[in-house]
């Protein structure tokens, strides 16, 4: 067996009702100020109400930061830090999507008093280090799995998304309560879901990393999701498929922190960057065409894969693993998302300004089962135009 290492976030409550247990946390803690981070899409839909009652029964004071932004973009980062480190705060609370909780990460560490790194001290691997100001963070989607991941991801510059992956980005607490999830609306609920699927998928497949620990929440998470994303979209209200969705988007989240991600997020980025296409629905879009590209060197892990979600399937590693792309396809049409780039207004001329800006995703690329070249990349993008 390949040495590995596996790293996660120490506490994880899970489960409807949940939230709650965030009021002992904050009691024990003997903290003073606490900052929520989340977006204004929240606040306008007051889903961060029962947090700020919470927070007030524990008898703490706060700040709201809630310009966070999708993709979040440097200038925000920095905006939030400075909110931050202007309101005292000792405790910070992400609550939202991935981009809330990815920000949260990152005034934990730049807002901290004994904290000398800038910004840009803190992109690339291993970069970023302590001290924190302690980190809890609330999921509001089942997608991103960022509450128990260590990466924060910023766009830098017009259109180029960096990543910041360092164990100190790991929160103290996850808490995964899926009543705030109950009123996503069905597109960005298929979107977030089949990120997670994603997560899962290429962890399991991941070249450098892959371990025994990610490969067995890769395909607890796969179950989880394959079994409840259709529920959820039949009925956003069934508290009990979201839940599902959640804790698999949570496994498939821990799975991709230690088994990173390759070449559907690689081909993702750039259209999330040029044409703000949100990360969920930009991994919708080349999942089925990586997969195909990488059928050479993955069917094995494929073919796996689809004996795990459906024990009866039968055949060989080829026939397996068409059967397994077609599966996931098949929840990608029946998602109501767009899935070819021309219908979302995309120029065809871009498509190999993104195939450049993909293959500088090489903090992702080497992770993919097969190498991928320009050529590789420009032809993916073409057979989804």
């Amino acid at each position: 067996m390949n040495r590995f290492q596996f790293q996660t976030v120490p506490n994880i409550i899970a489960g409807l009702g949940t939230i709650q247990e965030l009021s002992s946390i904050l009691k024990q803690g003997r903290y003073q100020r606490v900052l929520l981070v989340t977006d204004p899409g929240m606040l306008q839909h007051q889903l961060h109400l029962p947090i700020l009652e919470i927070i007030e029964d524990a008898g703490l004071d706060y700040a709201i930061y809630s310009d966070v932004q999708a993709d979040p973009p440097e200038h925000v980062v920095l905006e939030a830090a400075d909110f931050a480190k202007q309101e005292n705060v000792d405790i910070v609370i992400g609550f939202g999507g991935g981009s809330s909780m990815d920000v949260a990460k990152l005034i934990a560490i730049l807002s901290h008093p004994s904290q000398h790194q800038s910004l840009s001290d803190l992109y690339g691997v291993n970069q970023a280090t302590g001290p924190r100001l302690p980190l809890i963070l609330v999921p509001t989607t089942a997608g991103t799995g960022s509450e128990v991941t260590p990466i924060s991801i910023v766009t830098t510059g017009e259109t180029t998304k960096t990543g910041i992956v360092a164990p100190i980005l790991f929160a103290d607490t996850a808490i995964l309560d899926a009543t705030f999830t109950q009123n996503l609306p069905p597109l960005i609920t298929a979107a977030t879901g089949i990120d997670a699927m994603v997560h899962a998928i290429e962890a399991y497949t991941s070249k450098i990393k892959k371990n025994p620990y990610s490969d067995m929440l890769a395909k607890h998470a796969l179950k989880l999701l394959n079994a409840n994303l259709q529920r959820v979209l039949d009925d956003g209200q069934d508290l009990d498929a979201r839940q599902n969705m959640l804790v698999g988007s949570m496994l498939a989240g821990q799975a991709f922190a230690n088994a990173p991600v390759g070449a559907v997020h690689a081909l993702a980025y750039p259209l999330g960057g040029h044409f703000h296409i949100s990360h969920g629905h930009s991994n919708a879009l080349v999942l089925t065409e990586v997969m195909k590209f990488n059928t050479p060197d993955a069917k094995a892990l494929y073919a796996e894969l689809m004996c795990w979600l459906d024990p009866q399937s039968k055949g060989c590693h080829d026939g397996l693993t068409d059967l397994f792309i077609d599966h996931f396809n098949n929840h990608l049409v029946k998602s109501g998302l767009t899935l070819k780039l021309k219908q979302l207004g995309i120029p065809e001329h871009m498509l190999m300004i993104m195939a450049e800006d993909a293959m500088k995703q090489s903090r992702l690329l080497q992770n993919n089962p097969r190498e991928l070249t320009l050529e590789d990349a420009y032809n993916i993008y073409q057979a989804i135009y």
